[in-house]
């Protein structure tokens, strides 16, 4: 890192905002282009907004039978808001695995980050990419593998820590305003999602001007009167013990089951592991059976 003058506005794991609304990702926020993967899986990159910027890469797996169409994954990547991409090599691997394991296609959405782009400007172009998604229901949308391979009538979204967040908010307005076209949403999956609790968080002071404290419904969800009406049949919340938004998942669960909602909800815990644990240490054990349990909720599409 090197040596700055200017005025911190926060530090925070993996980067630092100033108070001029620069930011220094620790990292150097690495990218790799679409390949080919040893398992078959293809991807390539595409542009969803060319006035706004928004992109994604599509994950295609290894197609046995090209007139039987497979489910569709809208995935939003981690990173609280700022860091990471869909171009990551850490997500491409994962999304990778997850168009091999489940043979669905992947949708991984890249949305413009803050503090550059501050809150709520992730949340807009993540429900924006969803419309673009469902705009392929009837085999004319602009992404030609998506026309040809994807069912839009078993589409699932899904995404972990900050990427939970965008996945929740844009089911349940889904649910609220209807998404359009013959797009069916079966599911959502939530990978040790960030949500706010009943303390103002500081980060989203710094990055979210219209933050409005706990009790911001866009990113405390259990505050919205709207709960009860997420707009899919299905939702897994994954969460690990370790992890300081553990009770912040559960708390989501509970809310939810609470909320009047008609859907089915489920939570797998995992002990004695940290945050998004499967992304960190994809070959362990405990990695390997949150991706099982993955495949099998979005294998359900299948039915």
């Amino acid at each position: 890192m090197h040596q700055t003058s200017k005025e911190v506005a926060i530090d925070f794991d993996g980067f630092r905002i100033y108070k001029d609304g620069t930011i220094d990702r620790f990292d150097g926020d690495p990218t790799v282009p679409p390949s080919e993967s040893k398992t078959g899986v293809r991807s390539k990159d595409v542009v969803i907004s060319s006035g706004s910027g928004i992109s994604a890469r599509v994950f295609l797996p290894k197609i046995s039978d090209p007139t039987q169409k497979i489910p569709l994954l809208v995935y939003y990547h981690g990173g609280a808001f700022c860091v990471c991409s869909a171009f990551s090599p850490g997500y491409t691997r994962y999304a990778s695995s997850l168009a091999q394991e489940a043979n669905v296609v992947v949708l991984a959405v890249n949305y413009r980050r803050a503090p550059m782009d501050p809150l709520p400007t992730a949340f807009e172009d993540a429900w924006e990419a969803l419309q673009w998604a469902a705009a392929h229901s009837g085999g004319s949308g602009p992404e030609a593998w998506i026309n040809q391979f994807a069912d839009l009538e078993r589409a699932f979204v899904g995404g972990d820590s900050a990427g939970g967040t965008l996945a929740q908010n844009v089911v349940l307005r889904a649910g609220v305003d209807g998404l359009g076209g013959k797009a069916r949403l079966v599911g959502m999956a939530l990978f040790d999602p960030f949500f706010g609790n009943d303390e103002p968080d500081k980060l989203m002071e710094v990055i979210f001007p219209s933050y409005s404290g706990a009790n911001d419904r866009t990113v405390n969800p259990a505050y919205d009167p709207n709960l009860g009406r997420v707009g899919c049949e299905r939702v897994l919340v994954f969460v690990a013990e370790k992890d300081s938004l553990r009770d912040r998942g559960w708390g989501y669960y509970e809310a939810l089951k609470k909320s009047g909602w008609s859907g089915v909800a489920d939570i797998v815990d995992t002990e004695g592991e940290e945050h998004v644990f499967h992304l960190e240490n994809p070959e362990s054990e405990k990695a390997k059976a949150r991706m099982r349990r993955t495949v099998s909720f979005l294998n359900q599409a299948h039915i």
